[in-house]
């Protein structure tokens, strides 16, 4: 398969509903492709199965569709490709990388694990997530919105999950081997997961893969300056009117729209959007702070 110049995409998880925040990630990610006249896909990470909302894959979709936004090729969704994962997760254990682990998660969630099950093998046991032994070095990537970032995955994070206790593949394995097989190019998502690009850079030179270039946008941030998440139960955006929401995005990703789309039709308002993208305009932070009502 040829890979054109750019291929980018948007990558929902069905755990709810499409809100600002994750509009925002929509918005920036097909401006972003549609002015490089690049392609844009969507795929639906669905693999986190007790946490899926049902309905809510079909109403993220039909939400776009209200918002003007086309994708290319077909929606790819997570929970129809394990085979492929678990083919990558046995090639990175016939190579020696991983090792099962019993720790429960309640003590590890959010530390840097000690590496404990590796030093320490567990008893063979049906419960056992498997992680991924990692170096003692630094990966570093230039990202075009925040900057240069780098992270020592041994001091900062420790050898990290690639199949859970469950026996869910974990969304780092994942993502890995999607956008490869994708042939995405460039990634435009939110900075919550600018931590997580050193985890995926590893994951990509180990398998050959090539690493897209990446831009991570602003969170979205409630009164109490708390993420806007489906956890955190984020309203649900109303893709009607699809013009004043589009233009809300358009200002919180610094582009500064003009007067006169508020009373333009949604075409012409995209039209507006895509011809003067403009991602050195994007806020350098992590968090913006938006009127959600």
């Amino acid at each position: 398969m040829t890979t054109p110049h750019y291929r980018g995409r948007f990558a929902p998880s069905p755990t709810g509903y499409l809100h600002l925040g994750s509009l925002l990630t929509a918005v920036g990610s097909f401006l972003h492709a549609r002015h490089h006249q690049g392609e844009w896909l969507v795929r639906i990470e669905d693999l986190d199965t007790p946490r899926n909302v049902q309905g809510a894959s079909v109403a993220i979709l039909d939400t776009l569709t209200q918002l003007g936004m086309s994708w290319d090729k077909e929606v790819w969704y997570q929970s129809q490709r394990v085979a492929h994962y678990e083919t990558a997760l046995e090639a990175l254990t016939a190579q020696q990388l991983t090792y099962p682990c019993a720790c429960p998660r309640r003590l590890t969630a959010g530390q840097i694990y000690s590496g404990y099950c590796c030093l320490h093998p567990p008893a063979p046991q049906s419960a056992q997530a498997i992680r991924l032994k990692v170096p003692a070095k630094n990966f570093s990537l230039t990202d075009e919105i925040q900057g240069f970032y780098s992270q020592n995955l041994a001091e900062q994070v420790g050898d990290f999950v690639l199949k859970r206790r469950d026996g869910i593949i974990a969304y780092q394995l994942a993502v890995v081997v999607d956008d490869a097989a994708q042939g995405i190019t460039h990634v435009v998502r939110g900075a919550d997961l600018l931590d997580n690009t050193p985890r995926q850079c590893y994951l990509q030179q180990l398998f050959a893969f090539p690493t897209p270039h990446y831009a991570h946008l602003p969170m979205i941030v409630d009164s109490q300056g708390l993420k806007l998440s489906k956890q955190n139960h984020a309203p649900a955006v109303n893709p009607q009117p699809a013009v004043p929401l589009i233009l809300q995005a358009l200002t919180l990703l610094g582009q500064s729209p003009p007067d006169f789309l508020k009373n333009s039709d949604l075409n012409h308002c995209w039209e507006w959007a895509i011809a003067n993208w403009d991602s050195c305009k994007v806020p350098v932070l992590h968090q913006l702070s938006a009127d959600i009502s």
